[in-house]
This record gives structure tokens, C-alpha cells and sequence, in this order.
């Protein structure tokens, strides 16, 4: 039992801010101003200028392959073609891996300005299968070694490019499907013990993992689920499917279908394939890619609805979100079902028929606002590509107007599990009359995410009856410059009001999964 007195921003409702919260055996006792006469002896817990907010979520994670790169090579932060070849083969001459993978090659942020080649990786290993994948997550490049070992029929893909080694769209994905068949699920597990204390780190209790990334038998699906099955920190993990295969989720008893890969409408702006209504501004010919016709996507859309499921679609360009507005708002209508939650991921480019296609069905959006301020992916890029289009990226404000529900997310591992730098980047939009207060964007990352996938009951806001889950800032967000929210640290994550033990022991998860009782609830 605790008193925490100080600042409490509930993200309730009506926007509260309390000055006494009460934690009583792992709940929220009392929410108010003065602390009321039965906890008048209980331990207290003074916040001066630090506040108190509920524990943050992350919407959108590829949990198991953030997992693996955060493990593994990064090389975000490689300022030339050559130091990301030198951290390569420094990685390989450290490591014993049968196959590696590094993860964020951007042309941004290299002086050349354009991506490494197959040529260039093979400079700096040559002996070994390697691959890079790109900071967007949508394309890859290999060196000689994998481009050799890779199956036939990927040859016969689009986005298939022996010459650079570059592989997007259907080739990429059924690259990293080729790959992922080398990684052992002790190496994974040990991954993801990794990744799950560094998102507790940031604050984070509760994440969506999109899963299905090529594993055999869907193994990462499985794991993940295993994994948090696992957890007795009290982390709580919502898996969705990504696949169109209504069966599989089914017989899984899962409640979600959906996220990216399978269940991706179009690319990204970084390999200048998300779908877009009118041409590139630097390519005529060029409007990208849909995967899907509306045929197909309508199939899958009522037939998951109809199956009770909710329903996540990824979709970047204005084509792919106009198409998913109208799959999803068909599939409520074919088959009313309150409440359904149905998403849309990303929805960067959004159309006016689209939003108000959400506003009227209920279909909620699934933002990362870390791209708004994303050096692997400038501004001035963005306006190479799209124009003054660039400027109608997330206008938040115009779908918090619409009364939408927008969650945040960070789609690591392209942008880091960061739900401060997310609230700051919704709050400084770089067209200001698009931002968002902090108070809205706190609750992208707390009540909106926990609504997201049915846990407000329980979850996302400061008030009486819910867990404990908490977060100790060392500062108020709301007494603190919109500009300089980004500088607010995490002192501590409470679950079920106990501080996280970040833990390492492999064998310890796989004795509690087996036992059950985590934080996997479908």
C-alpha cells in the first residue's frame, strides 16, 4: 500500500489531475486531493515536481523482429556507406551467426545518399550469408552469399534485383520469410527478454505485437504468445495475426487479425511504393503498389468480421487508406457488430472520404508519430517525393476533430519503443495547426491505446478499481514547454503497483510459461 502524493494526470475521461493517488494491493485505491483516513498511515511516496501517469503502450510493435535487431547489428547511426561496412564486418568477426542481420540502412543518413549495394556488403563480408534490412522495414539488400542461397521462385517476384542486391515488395517479404527460417527459438526468447525490458524501460506495460513474419508453422505467433504467457512482471502483450488466413486465427483463439507484411495494402514513402492516388511529384509513371484489389481485400474483411475478429490493415499512401476505409466500413455494414475496434495502421496520407468513413463506422487509427520528426526518413525527403502532399501528413488535429480514436505506436523497430519522444513529436507537428495538446497525446499512448484493444476497464487511465500500472516521470508534462517534452525521462515503471525487475534467466521464463498465467490474454 502507497500514497503518492503530487501531480497525478489521470488521462480519465475528463482530462483529471488529481493530487493523491492510493495503491492497494496492486489496485487504485483512491484517486482525488486529499488522502482520505484509512490510508492516512500508509507509506508515502512525495512527487514534488515529478508526476505520476498511467504505464505507457505501444500499439503497433513487430515484437519479435525488433527483438532480434535490437540483439543484433544497428546501423542507423552509420553516417557513411563505409562505417556501416565497417560495423558489419566488425559484427561478423564478434559473432557466429550462420546468417546476419543488421537492421536500418537509410539513404539519408549516409553522405552518399544512397543505399549500400550487394557489391559493397560482399567488400566486407563476403564468406558469410548477410543481409541489411532498411530502416522502413519494407526492403532489404543481400550480398552474394544470401542472393545465392535464396529460393528460385523469389527470382520471379516483384522488386526481385539480383544487380544491387536491393529487394522490395513481395521479394523482400519472402526474403526475410527465407531468413527468419535460420534464427532457433532459444535465440529468440533470448531476444525478445531484451527487448521486453527495454521497452519497460521506456514506461511501456502493454503492447500489440504484430506477428507472422515467415517463421515456420508461424512460430514467431506462437512464441510470442509463449513468451508472454511468461512474463510475472505483469507486462501485458495483445498479439495480432499478420495474415489473411481467417482459419489460422481462428483456431488459435485469437480475438486480432492483422498488422503489416500479409495484411500490408501498399509500402512506404522510404522505397517510394506506398500507393498514392496521383503520381510521385519525382516520377510520373510511379503511383506505387497495392497489394491487394478490392476484391480480395473486401473478402477478407467480411469474412473476419464475420468471425467476431478485429481487423488491423496497415496502409501509408491515400490510395491504400481510401481502400482500407472502404473494406473495413463495407465489412461493418454488410454485418453490423458493435464495437468492433477495426484499425488502421499508419494512415500518414489520409483522404477526406476516408476519415469521414472512420468517423461514421467507428474505425479507429493506429498512429506513429515518431515519424514526424524521423531523420532516417527528413522532411525534405518527404517533399522530394510527394510535393506539397508532404504536408498533409497526420494532420492529428483534423482527425481528433473528427472524433476518431487515434492510438500511438512506434512500428519498432523502425522508430524506437519510445512513448515520450512520441508525445512530443503529436504535440510539435512540423504544421502546428496539426498538433495536438499534451494531454491528447498523453492519451494516445495510455487510454486510447488501452480502448484499443479492450482493455480500458482495467488499463490506460489513473481510477479507482483499475491496476496500478504506473509511470514516475521526473517531470510534469503539462508544466514543462511543449518544445521540450522530448527531454521528460521515465524514472520507474510500477505494475499492478510493483516497481518491473527487468529479467534475463531464459530458463525461469520458459518454467513460468509453462505454468501460464501472464500477461498473453487474447
Amino acid at each position: 500500500m502507497k500514497v503518492y502524493e503530487g501531480p497525478v494526470i489521470t488521462c480519465d475521461a475528463n482530462d483529471s489531475v488529481a493530487s493523491v493517488l492510493v495503491e492497494d494491493g496492486g489496485r487504485i485505491a483512491f484517486v482525488g486531493d486529499s488522502v482520505p483516513a484509512p490510508y492516512a498511515q500508509a507509506e508515502r511516496v512525495v512527487l514534488g515536481a515529478r508526476a505520476l501517469v498511467p504505464a505507457f503502450a505501444d500499439t503497433h510493435v513487430h515484437f519479435s523482429s525488433y527483438s532480434l535487431f535490437a540483439a543484433g547489428l544497428d546501423v542507423r547511426r552509420a553516417a557513411s556507406i563505409d562505417e556501416l561496412g565497417q560495423a558489419l564486418a566488425e559484427y561478423a568477426a564478434s559473432h557466429e551467426d550462420k546468417l546476419i542481420i543488421g537492421f536500418g540502412a537509410s539513404s539519408h543518413k549516409v553522405r552518399e545518399k544512397r543505399l549500400v549495394s550487394r557489391v559493397e556488403l560482399d567488400r566486407y563480408v563476403s564468406e558469410r550469408p548477410a543481409f541489411i534490412v532498411k530502416y522502413d522495414g519494407h526492403a532489404c539488400i543481400v550480398n552474394s552469399r544470401l542472393l545465392a542461397m535464396l529460393p528460385p521462385p523469389i527470382a520471379k517476384l516483384r522488386g526481385f534485383h539480383a544487380e544491387s542486391g536491393e529487394m522490395n515488395q513481395e521479394a523482400c517479404f519472402a526474403t526475410v520469410d527465407f531468413c527468419t527460417k535460420t534464427v532457433t527459438p532459444p535465440r529468440l526468447l533470448r531476444s525478445m527478454l531484451a527487448g521486453i525490458n527495454a521497452m519497460a524501460a521506456a514506461g511501456i506495460g502493454l503492447m500489440h505485437a504484430v506477428e507472422g513474419v515467415g517463421f515456420p508453422r508461424d512460430l514467431d505467433v506462437d512464441l510470442v504468445r509463449f513468451f508472454a504467457r511468461g512474463q510475472r512482471s505483469g507486462f501485458q502483450t495483445r498479439v495480432f495475426f499478420q495474415t489473411m488466413d481467417v482459419g489460422k486465427v481462428v483456431r488459435r483463439k485469437l480475438p486480432r487479425i492483422g498488422g503489416c507484411f500479409a495484411t500490408a495494402l501498399d509500402g512506404c514513402f522510404g522505397s517510394v511504393d506506398a500507393a498514392l492516388l496521383a503520381p510521385y511529384n519525382d516520377d510520373p509513371n510511379n503511383r506505387g503498389v497495392l497489394f491487394y484489389d478490392d476484391a480480395r481485400l473486401g473478402a477478407f474483411a467480411k469474412e473476419a468480421h464475420r468471425a467476431g475478429l478485429q481487423i488491423e490493415v496497415h496502409a501509408i499512401g491515400d490510395a491504400a487508406f481510401a481502400q482500407a476505409a472502404r473494406a473495413l466500413a463495407a465489412a461493418a455494414t454488410d454485418f453490423p457488430r458493435p464495437d468492433h475496434r477495426h484499425t488502421i495502421i499508419h494512415a500518414c496520407l489520409p483522404t477526406d472520404e476516408g476519415l469521414d468513413l472512420c468517423a461514421k463506422h467507428g474505425i479507429a487509427i493506429a498512429l506513429q508519430p515518431a515519424f514526424l520528426h524521423w531523420d532516417l526518413e527528413p522532411l525534405a525527403y518527404l517533399e522530394s517525393v510527394l510535393g506539397d502532399r508532404a504536408y498533409r501528413l497526420s494532420p492529428l488535429a483534423e482527425m481528433q476533430r473528427r472524433g476518431i480514436m487515434m492510438s500511438g505506436g512506434s512500428d519498432a523497430p523502425c522508430t524506437l519503443p519510445d512513448p515520450i519522444f512520441g508525445i512530443y513529436a503529436a504535440c510539435n507537428h512540423y504544421v502546428p495547426e496539426q498538433s495536438l495538446s499534451v494531454l491528447q497525446a498523453l492519451k494516445l499512448f495510455t487510454a486510447n491505446a488501452a480502448w484499443t484493444s479492450f482493455d480500458e476497464k482495467e488499463r490506460g487511465s489513473l481510477e479507482q478499481g483499475k491496476v496500478a500500472d504506473l509511470v514516475l516521470l521526473d517531470r510534469n508534462p503539462l508544466a514543462v514547454p511543449k518544445t521540450e517534452l522530448a527531454r521528460l525521462r521515465v524514472e520507474s515503471l510500477l505494475l499492478a503497483g510493483k516497481p518491473y525487475v527487468p529479467r534475463t534467466s531464459l530458463p525461469h521464463l520458459l518454467w513460468s510459461s509453462l505454468r501460464g498465467g501472464g500477461g498473453a490474454r487474447a
